[in-house]
């Protein structure tokens, strides 16, 4: 059965939550009743070895041990009482075996961290104050005491029905803060880790893990129970979950939960139910360390809204459910999120036997740069008169058959998709053999390309999923088409070359996704035939490819792993693997680059990591070639690219570390792996020559360098002057590089320790490739 979005709490969610608040009530009355005024009694070191004294209305408990674990008869502590634990930076675990809950009415310390276990329950009422150095610990399940004194991971089981409550005020200064039941886990005051996590889990298993950047406490064995924060929550990362319960986040205090991140920890809340109810708050924030947007994960298998129109403010909020209706009130708080800057991506699972769609059953728009994801296990559909709309630079992905299953899941669209006041890009992906409706599609007539590093040529674009081998033999049917990588797709072995049967370039567009070809083995044209002048290709890796051929005559041994010719656009691609010829014969010509045969066009952000190699033609017949690790022959134009792998060849040819030989632009790029010809393992003809970046040619200039020391090329091919020939020192020298932009907008960056330089969108891809105006290139024999 589909799960849907309500605009407020069910009747069955606000009956459930009144009768838990009401069983809790008179719980906390009776306990409080029974406990006031009262210390802890009848304690005893059973591990570990400390003094415990009492002083009026104070107790003091010295360890002497870096870890300790203490048996009571019963641990409360009255109004106006003090309970006061000296140790250290070690870990005290204190085990109730009486009959009665805890009740902390006063105050309780620890320099170090603090663990209180009772079966019976516990609460922090009103007037309580919990503050401790360490980690903070109030469970109803039990540990072992051997797995507690050696540290580590610690798995807390129990029977314990009971409930573990927050009245008051719950405090840890460097650590953790941890409440932890089968029944029910309540925050109705406040909770403090700014260094730590803060984590509420209701389950019957629980596991309790150490971790300095991430999720500390997880759910194993599910109890159906509920976690209910109605207080506020500050910490670094915070996480509430109730696997197959019910996590509801209540309160109406701004800024109810609020992660905040440190250098180590970003700012991160999880908000997990897997098979329960997530209901959310007012406000929810997740801000890292320096400002910028933390992440929001939720999990249910429902998710609902108070009467509230909650803010999620956040960089991104990742949403996962079984299925998903996004009605009247999800809707309006999308809309508030998005227009917050908060990005978001929400994913169907089917669970359960959900069908896996997103349905959007009411009108989404927002301004700002922020995104929304849609993607569903099978389909996504938006209603009719229903439009998704934004006015800024915010982009919109509707994908179906998100997981690539070939499940046959479309786009419906009755209804529109607005983005004539917006500079973002729409995307929407329908399974090979789904249903595309594409409803009313409204573009910017001001759109312009983002960059061709981008490899974006269109702001509305509609693409086919590519998802099996099978899928993408039949991208040759229409060329002209619009595809995208739903998957890896595992070749291993022989394929056709697209368009290779019929001599038809791609004209439409093939995004990659970031995904790969791999293991894909052609005659000697690549994955593609041919990429015609609108054709793109860009996000895709081409891995553990291989071309091997013997003699042949002109065009035929054009070759490279992706395409024998570019004329379009490729952005953001690459391939690794062999290519290797064996030329005996008089006549031949041959053009081998590791991605690409022939470049006309342009190629940016793309790298190869092939090895090249070839043997000449021994006859002494006018045969000649051209030998390079990304392009063999380039008269278009290679910007932000490089090469890794070696190059070998000899006789007529050209060879070259990135280019055998160059007409056309090279700028911004480099190679790094050895050329061999000449002096090398290759004897050259009258027409050969060998270079560390460009074996013959232009394109090159006064702003190239390569190191002349490791790959023992004294000249380059592309023009360079030859004292641009650096040693290795040198080349560790941003001061070498006269010209080039090492500035944080720059193209190129020096990382320490490098012995090159490298460029900008290779050491932080998520900054771009930066907008430098240097148009260097590097060569290095040093591999990568």
């Amino acid at each position: 059965m589909q799960r849907r979005t309500r605009a407020r709490s069910t009747p069955v969610a606000q009956t459930a939550i009144s009768q838990a608040c009401a069983v809790v009530t008179l719980w906390l009355a009776t306990l409080h009743a029974a406990n006031a005024g009262t210390l802890p009694q009848g304690g005893q070191f059973v591990a570990g070895t400390g003094s415990i004294s009492t002083n009026g209305s104070a107790l003091t408990v010295t360890q002497s041990t870096a870890r300790g674990v203490i048996d009571w008869n019963s641990f409360s502590i009255g109004s106006g009482n003090q309970v006061t634990f000296d140790n250290g930076t070690g870990a005290t675990l204190n085990r109730v075996t009486g009959a009665n809950a805890s009740s902390i009415l006063g105050s309780l310390s620890a320099t170090g961290s603090l663990y209180v276990i009772n079966p019976q329950g516990v609460v922090i009422g009103s007037s309580g104050v919990v503050s401790t150095g360490g980690r903070f610990v109030a469970s109803t399940l039990d540990v072992d005491n051997t797995a507690f004194m050696n540290g580590g991971a610690l798995t807390l089981t129990g029977t314990s029905n009971n409930n573990v409550v927050n009245l008051g005020k719950i405090g840890s200064t460097q650590g953790d803060v941890f409440l932890i039941a089968a029944g029910e886990v309540r925050n109705a005051g406040s909770i403090s880790a700014p260094q730590g996590t803060a984590e509420l889990a209701a389950g019957r298993q629980i596991l309790l893990q150490d971790s300095s950047t991430g999720r500390q406490v997880f759910v194993q064995t599910g109890s159906k129970g509920t976690v209910l924060d109605s207080g506020t929550i500050a910490a670094a990362q915070v996480s509430l979950q109730a696997a197959d319960g019910n996590v509801y986040a209540l309160s109406g205090n701004h800024d109810a939960i609020r992660a905040t991140g440190t250098a180590t920890r970003g700012g991160h809340v999880w908000l997990v139910a897997d098979t329960g109810t997530v209901e959310l708050p007012q406000a929810i924030t997740a801000t890292n360390a320096d400002g910028s947007g933390g992440t929001v994960d939720t999990v249910a298998g429902t998710l609902t809204f108070c009467n509230c129109t909650p803010t999620v403010t956040a960089g991104s909020w990742n949403i996962t459910m079984p299925s998903y209706k996004i009605a009247d009130t999800a809707a309006a708080a999308f809309s508030r999120s998005l227009s917050a800057g908060t990005s978001i991506n929400v994913q169907t699972t089917g669970a359960g036997g959900a069908e896996g769609d997103i349905n959007v059953a009411a009108n989404l728009a927002w301004s700002g740069n922020a995104s929304l994801a849609l993607n569903a296990l099978r389909a996504v559909t938006i209603g009719s008169g229903k439009t998704i709309a934004n006015t800024g630079g915010g982009n919109l992905t509707l994908r179906a058959d998100a997981t690539g299953i070939d499940n046959g899941g479309g786009v419906l669209s009755v209804g529109t998709i607005d983005w004539s006041k917006s500079t973002g890009i729409v995307g929407l992906y329908s399974d090979m053999n789904g249903t595309f409706v594409p409803g009313t599609l409204l573009g910017n007539a001001a759109w312009i390309m983002p960059g061709r590093e981008t490899g974006i040529v269109s702001q509305i674009t509609a693409y086919r999923l590519v998802n099996t081998v099978n899928d993408l033999q039949n991208v040759s049917q229409n060329l002209a088409g619009n595809y995208a990588l739903g998957r890896d797709i595992e070749v291993n072995g022989s394929m056709n070359t697209l368009g290779g049967a019929t001599g038809t370039a791609l004209t439409g567009q093939f995004d990659g996704l970031g995904h790969v070809i791999d293991g894909a083995s052609t005659s000697t044209a690549g994955v593609f035939f041919r990429i015609g002048s609108s054709g793109v290709v860009r996000n895709l890796g081409v891995t553990n490819g291989s071309i091997s051929f013997g003699h042949c005559y002109a065009d035929a041994c054009t070759t490279g792993l992706l395409t024998q010719e570019n004329d379009g656009l490729i952005a953001r691609a690459y391939s690794t693997g062999y290519l290797s010829f064996n030329d005996f014969g008089p006549g031949s010509t041959y053009s081998v680059g590791g991605l690409v045969g022939l470049n006309n066009g342009t190629i940016a952000q793309s790298w190869s990591g092939a090895g090249v190699s070839g043997m000449p033609d021994f006859s002494g017949g006018p045969g000649s070639g051209d030998l390079g690790g990304l392009v063999a022959d380039n008269s278009g134009l290679i910007t932000q690219s490089y090469a890794t792998g070696g190059v070998s060849g000899g006789g007529w040819a050209f060879v070259g570390g990135l280019a055998g030989r160059s007409s056309g632009t090279i700028t911004q790029s480099f190679s790094t792996g050895s050329v061999s010809g000449g002096g090398g393992s290759y004897w050259f003809g009258p027409g050969g020559g060998a270079g560390g970046l460009i074996g013959a040619g232009s394109g090159g200039g006064s702003d190239d360098y390569w190191n002349a020391q490791t790959s023992g090329m004294q000249t380059d091919g592309g023009g360079a002057p030859a004292q641009n020939g650096l040693t290795t020192a040198q080349m560790g020298n941003p001061a070498s590089f006269v010209g080039w932009d090492f500035s944080a907008n720059g193209a190129w960056a020096m990382p320490a320790g490098a012995t090159f330089p490298e460029l900008r969108w290779q050491v932080a891809p998520s900054a771009g490739a930066g907008s430098g105006s240097a148009s260097g290139s590097v060569s290095s024999a040093r591999s990568l």
